[in-house]
């Protein structure tokens, strides 16, 4: 399993607008501008790819933080 941090570096890599030293564990990602459906796509291919889990967007709609997603996929690994 990823790191904390090195799972905040992977989903900062599917952003190109935002500068990826404005995501943090603590980051509402939700309330960045470049947020949007297709980055949510892009965050659970991520997801499957780097982590081997499957998530659905009840799991991004759920969770607020990076540290959320973070922890819900460490939960399932």
């Amino acid at each position: 399993m990823k790191t904390l941090e090195e799972f905040v570096e992977l989903f900062a890599e599917q952003f190109d607008e935002t500068d990826a030293s404005e995501i943090q564990a603590t980051t509402d990602f939700k309330d960045l501008d470049e947020w949007s459906s297709l980055i949510a796509l892009s965050v659970i291919a991520m997801v499957d790819e780097e982590c081997d889990v499957a998530l659905k967007g009840d799991d991004i709609r759920n969770s607020d933080t990076v540290e959320d997603l973070y922890n819900l996929v460490k939960s399932r690994v």
